[in-house]
């Protein structure tokens, strides 16, 4: 059997930048073995599968190790290549998931993700989290799926070197660090090494839970983001209701096809 594969740069108008993830479209649901399989063969962020449902489709997230809940930057490189290589025309694309219906809308070449908002509750202080970072954050949250650290500025959320030995043993997804950005409203990075990533480029589901964070923080709804990896991504966030609005640009790097 051939499948078509896409690589697709998400949150970026680089060829090089970005959080790279690879779409497969689909008919119908391969083996839950074979796609995580197939994941880890690839040895990105994520591998995003999508099948039709209808007038809508269902998504489904892999990293090279585990099925994730919610992933952001593969669900825009999705929508890119349905409206890019696969000739979709409607307003909106309605994906359906392990996290409800995930909304993805285009104007000229920028998409924007609907996701569900996931407001943090502040927690104690995490003994294993400040050995792993080497720095106490000023703040430490906990949100549906990961942890987050809030930090004084910018500058330390760049200098952390994080033992990822010691993270990968802590019973959460993930941790986000998180400050006030020098040239933007808010600046991040994204440690996963417990799903096998241990920094992640860009991470769109991350903005879910620091969007209403800075929004109770600011007073504001809307903000520029930048997520610190090598590779840096660019973000504009609106916190609408109950809903995080995720908007950023999508480049492809690779069209191919794969044998199984």
């Amino acid at each position: 059997m051939k499948l078509k594969v896409y690589i697709v740069n998400a949150f970026t108008e680089e060829k090089f930048g970005g959080n790279p993830a690879a779409i497969v479209p689909l008919k119908t649901w391969l083996s839950e073995k074979t796609m995580q399989q197939v994941a880890a063969q690839n040895n990105l962020s994520e591998t995003a599968y999508f099948v039709p449902q209808g007038e809508d489709y269902e998504i489904r997230w892999f990293t090279p190790t585990v099925e994730v809940d919610l992933c952001g930057h593969a669900t825009l490189a999705a929508a890119h290549v349905l409206y890019d290589h696969l000739g979709y025309n409607r307003e909106q694309i309605i994906f359906h998931s392990r996290s409800g219906p995930l909304g993805v809308s285009r104007e000229g070449n920028q998409y924007t993700l609907d996701f569900p908002s996931k407001e943090p509750v502040e927690t104690g202080k995490d003994e294993m989290i400040d050995k792993a970072l080497g720095l106490r954050p000023r703040h430490l949250y906990k949100s549906a799926f990961d942890y987050m650290a809030v930090f004084e500025n910018q500058a330390e959320v760049e200098a952390l070197k994080p033992d990822f030995n010691i993270l990968k043993n802590h019973a959460s997804r993930g941790l986000i660090v998180t400050a006030k950005g020098d040239q933007t409203d808010f600046v991040s990075r994204c440690f996963y090494p417990q799903s096998g990533i241990d920094e992640d480029p860009v991470t769109g589901s991350a903005h879910v839970v620091m969007v209403p964070y800075w929004a109770k923080q600011s007073g504001k709804n809307t903000f520029t983001a930048i997520q610190l990896s090598a590779r840096k991504g660019y973000l504009n966030c609106k916190l609408s209701g109950d809903r995080v609005l995720i908007s950023g640009h999508a480049v492809t790097y690779l069209e191919g096809e794969f044998y199984l």
